[in-house]
């Protein structure tokens, strides 16, 4: 028997793989020099970093290719969401050293961890390979229920790193039962396989797919933080250290919904099955996550509320894609993927100025002074927030428009309302958090004790440009995106009625 080896196209891995090498070279400096100034960490994870977003802008033109035995994609979809993520993780890095010798955490680490975890987010959004899928989103759960707990010393922390990794070890297992299934029913792990297979369904060959659809929906569900599957995302946002919490808010949140895509163009010739679920998920991510943040304390706890009501949003985007790919775009979820990636790491970078000794400092009352001893940061927070708000001319605003204005176009009316409504009754806890950063300092429990350093003031720049240039720039994005969405188009005819296929 003759075997061949299949050809390897090394550019198209090469972005993920310099991650993961940074990582290993960050590693051994710290194994080398433990304990002591992590600055050349950071300076060979930011320069690694860069080298990775400039790659990713040169393949941003490139025509779509495959490698890996077709495990591997690289298309403007993928690279788009890669290039997020790596600008995320570095205005991360930016801000983490000051926040961890704050609360004596400054473990060398947390950046080759980090890479790592970023490294299987790429991975999760350039497949459309379950099994591929299934190893990144791996690498990235394993690194991140590590860094959930570096802050040893507080109860809270260890608590939310046993949490995240119980629950997520179920999500995971929900997620490869359903892969078995799929894999059962079409005989293949990829996606575009497996669409084809399930398009000519008999009636006893119905429930397989179906059901495992809807088992790797759970899987992703969690890592996205849909409701019901959100129940980890509060507790484990307020105690993971701040810059793991922003890390794991933009990151994992960008990965998770870069896999579910793909998955639900798979998986629309079963349009009629999961689209409702997902309908009524939708409407309960968004009103679940901003009522139950309208009565938290811990700016942290109310930021991963935030967090849910978010995805509900997203999910309305991509609802709508999958109902009427010839109307909307899938550049609508880009664009807002990019929006939200900048308000949110920028917020809680101002945020961890609040931590002082081994304590986070992040109830509202730990914000008071902010204004007078961080000016610049302060107007800083109050960008971010007001973006989350959807205040216009802010990238949150137009990602809003384009979102409430796509669903309005495929007839998800209801969805457009709720989102339009929620985003009024979030308004109230973001103000919330406004006040706080003005209020005088007398009387606070924890005030402000550390300055923003100059990682602090780069990265909340960068996050800022992002919040105002990409609203500027929206156009020019909502177009390289509407590229990309070409390239994940669902097969027409997708809502047909599925009994009539299965009664032939």
């Amino acid at each position: 028997m003759n075997y061949t080896i299949p050809t390897v196209d090394w550019s198209l891995v090469l972005p993920f793989a310099l991650v993961a090498l940074t990582g290993i070279v960050a590693l051994i400096i710290e194994t080398a020099h433990p304990k002591r100034d992590n600055g050349l960490i950071i300076g060979v994870s930011l320069t690694g970093l860069a080298a990775t977003f400039v790659l990713l802008l040169t393949q941003l033109v490139l025509p779509p290719a495959r490698t890996f035995g077709n495990m591997v994609l690289r298309d403007q979809f993928s690279v788009l969401l890669q290039l997020i993520c790596v600008a995320a993780t570095a205005v991360c890095f930016m801000f983490s050293d000051g926040y961890l010798r704050e609360k004596k955490i400054a473990f060398g680490e947390f950046y080759p961890l980090t890479l790592w975890a970023l490294s299987g987010a790429m991975v999760m959004v350039s497949t459309d390979n379950l099994l591929m899928l299934f190893v990144g989103l791996e690498i990235l759960s394993i690194a991140l229920y590590c860094l959930a707990g570096m802050s040893r010393s507080e109860a809270r922390s260890e608590e939310s790193a046993l949490k995240y990794f119980l629950l997520g070890a179920f999500a995971s297992a929900f997620l490869l039962y359903g892969i078995a299934f799929l894999f059962g029913a079409s005989g293949s792990m990829s996606l575009p396989d497996i669409q084809k297979a399930v398009t000519g369904l008999t009636r006893d060959t119905l429930p397989m797919p179906v059901f495992g659809v809807m088992l790797v929906l759970v899987g992703l569900g969690f890592k996205a933080s849909l409701v019901p599957f959100h129940q980890w995302t509060p507790d484990v946002y307020q105690g993971a250290p701040t810059n793991v919490t922003a890390f794991m808010a933009a990151v994992s949140k960008v990965a998770a919904f870069g896999a579910l895509a793909r998955v639900l163009v798979a998986a629309a010739p079963l349009h009629q099955y999961w689209f409702e679920a997902l309908y009524w998920i939708a409407i309960a991510t968004m009103c679940i996550g901003n009522l139950v943040a309208l009565v938290q304390k811990d700016v942290k706890r109310a930021l991963g509320y935030s967090s849910i009501a978010h995805a509900g949003y997203l999910l309305v985007a991509l609802l709508a894609y999958t109902r009427d790919p010839d109307k909307v775009s899938l550049g609508t979820t880009v664009f807002y993927l990019i929006g939200y990636a900048a308000m949110t790491v920028g917020a809680f970078a101002v945020v961890s100025l609040a931590a002082k000794g081994d304590r986070d400092g992040s109830r509202y009352q730990d914000l008071h002074g902010l204004y007078r001893r961080a000016p610049f940061a302060t107007v800083m927070l109050v960008l971010f927030l007001s973006s989350l708000i959807g205040i216009p001319p802010t990238v949150g605003f137009f990602g809003k428009q384009l979102i409430f204005l796509d669903a309005l176009r495929t007839g998800l009316v209801p969805l457009a309302i709720v989102l339009a409504v929620n985003s009024a009754v979030s308004a109230y806890y973001y103000l919330q958090i406004m006040v706080a950063a003005f209020v005088s300092e007398e009387g606070a429990a924890r005030p402000v004790s550390r300055k923003p350093g100059a990682g602090m003031t780069i990265g909340v720049c960068v996050c800022a440009a992002g919040v105002i240039f990409a609203s500027l720039l929206g156009g020019y994005v909502q177009e390289t995106t509407r590229t990309a969405a070409l390239q994940a188009k669902p097969v027409p005819g997708r809502v047909q009625n599925q009994m009539e296929v299965i009664n032939r």
